[in-house]
């Protein structure tokens, strides 16, 4: 099958979040089943800065918004085994992705560049697989603006949602931009890219079982469970998967020790002694528990700051936070810093060296969300032997075992309910297993190292659904 994947980010040409990860593995996967990948992105300036010599120039389209008339420069490069075009042009001109005061331009330019493109370059995707709200207006365009595009005829439209509550909300003001007014991108008196797509694609998806039903509710539903209940028979859940050949600690050129199911504890001791040499910490006999990822309220951050220095004054851990996002909680981590210098670091911007580095030296990393699409942390962590500490939603609940629940086969550790009390007791838990029976600890990571979330079985499961969705009338 041809498919034109379109994406916001694509690591590692661009990257903020999971999507970035997503969009450069799930394709990979696909165009080993024999599948036809065209990746699809904006040329960022970062994409030119660093990626710039290896682009091919393919052309220039003039794109309409409103009475305005925006050029779009085309770009094409080959990279494991697939073709990723870029979509150039000043609003891409920028240092960060989203946030821009007009993104609503931007994003509906990227929508109807997309579109140019497949006339471009004469492609006709029997699947057009689109990423969350910035790629959304594509299939009310398809309908519209581009209804008589033959290359365009046959194509059917996806939609995966890895995050309900970002859906490109922007005021009716700008209904003006649109050629063809109609209610579908309308919601709550504003115009909804996510919302469109969820009513005009012909296929939804997000990326876990347990986020599909969650989505249906009104408090994890965000304004749009009614529009997601209308199609809720077009609505499936397909867990996320892991690149097993990037995330492998066997092979992981970044960690210092490379180790299997094997011998893992001398691997795992030996990248925790080198981390906490490399970077000023104390006695390898602690556990080191690390949090990699957005400082953000849904990511759990709250949490973390109501109950971690109740636990670095019992000095029984090291703790390691790797990321950015919200002020004061970068701001919390620095005076953490200042106050436990050798106990605590804190590596302020997500840095992927560092960050491997952590997974394979930790002994627990902790994701205590609010709500959670799918997670790939606790995936990459289980591989590298370090156990995840979950709050029990979204992906988190389909792919982490409780130890506590299950004892023989459990890969980590739960809570409930989005309480600092409960995540108090169940980070005090995995501390005295830890110290006190490390015969259990060893068999929680047999266990977690054993588990397959490899992306190839993700890669089937779209496989069968885009070809369910071509046999569609």
């Amino acid at each position: 099958m041809k498919v034109l994947f379109c994406t916001p980010e694509v690591y590692p040409f661009s990257k903020i979040g999971g999507v970035a990860d997503f969009s450069e593995s799930l394709p990979k996967a696909l165009e080993k089943l024999n599948n036809t990948i065209y990746v699809v992105s904006p040329y960022y300036q970062t994409v030119h800065n660093n990626f710039g010599t290896e682009m091919e120039f393919l052309g220039e389209r003039k794109i309409e918004l409103g009475n305005e008339l925006h050029t779009a420069t085309y770009y094409r490069t080959f990279k494991d085994d697939i073709f990723y075009f870029f979509i150039g042009n000043e609003f891409f001109d920028r240092k960060y992705f989203f946030n821009h005061h007009d993104d609503i331009k931007r994003f509906m330019f990227l929508n109807l560049a997309t579109l140019e493109l497949v006339d471009l370059i004469k492609f006709s995707p029997d699947i057009i697989h689109l990423n969350d709200w910035s790629t959304s207006l594509i299939p009310y365009f398809i309908n519209t603006v581009y209804s008589g595009c033959e290359n365009l005829a046959k194509a059917k439209i996806l939609l995966t949602i890895h995050n309900l509550e970002k859906q490109g909300s922007f005021s009716k003001d700008n209904e003006y931009l649109f050629k063809n007014k109609n209610f579908t991108y309308l919601h709550q008196d504003k115009i909804n890219f996510l919302k469109t797509g969820i009513m005009r694609a012909n296929k939804v998806n997000t990326v876990s079982k347990s986020y599909r039903s969650e989505m249906l509710t009104k408090f994890f539903g965000f304004s749009l469970d009614g529009a997601l209940k209308s199609r809720q028979y077009d609505l499936l859940g397909i867990q996320n998967g892991l690149d097993f050949d990037t995330y492998n600690p066997k092979t992981d050129k970044e960690i210092y020790f490379n180790y299997d199911k094997s011998n893992y504890s001398e691997g795992k001791l030996k990248n925790k002694q080198a981390f906490l040499k490399e970077f000023g910490l104390k006695d390898e006999n602690k556990m080191l528990i690390s949090y990699i990822g957005r400082f953000a309220k849904e990511k759990g951050v709250g949490l973390i700051s109501e109950i971690i220095e109740k636990l670095l004054d019992k000095d029984q851990f090291n703790f390691v936070v790797i990321g950015e996002g919200d002020v004061q909680f970068e701001m919390f981590c620095e005076e953490l810093e200042n106050k436990y210098p050798k106990n605590f670091k804190y590596f302020n911007k997500h840095n992927y060296n560092t960050s491997q580095k952590a997974y394979a030296a930790s002994d627990l990393l902790l994701m205590p969300s609010l709500y959670e699409a799918s997670g790939l942390n606790q995936m990459i962590a289980m591989r590298y032997g370090t156990l995840p500490l979950v709050r029990e939603t979204g992906g988190l609940k389909d792919t982490v075992i409780s130890y506590l629940e299950d004892s023989e086969n459990g890969t980590g550790f739960k809570f409930e309910n989005f309480d600092d009390e409960e995540f108090y007791e169940a980070i005090k838990a995995a501390i005295s297993y830890y110290q006190n029976d490390k015969a259990v600890w060893n068999n929680i990571i047999k266990n977690a190292m054993a588990i397959d979330n490899n992306i190839d079985k993700m890669a089937k499961e779209y496989h069968n659904l885009y070809k369910e969705m071509v046999l569609e009338d």
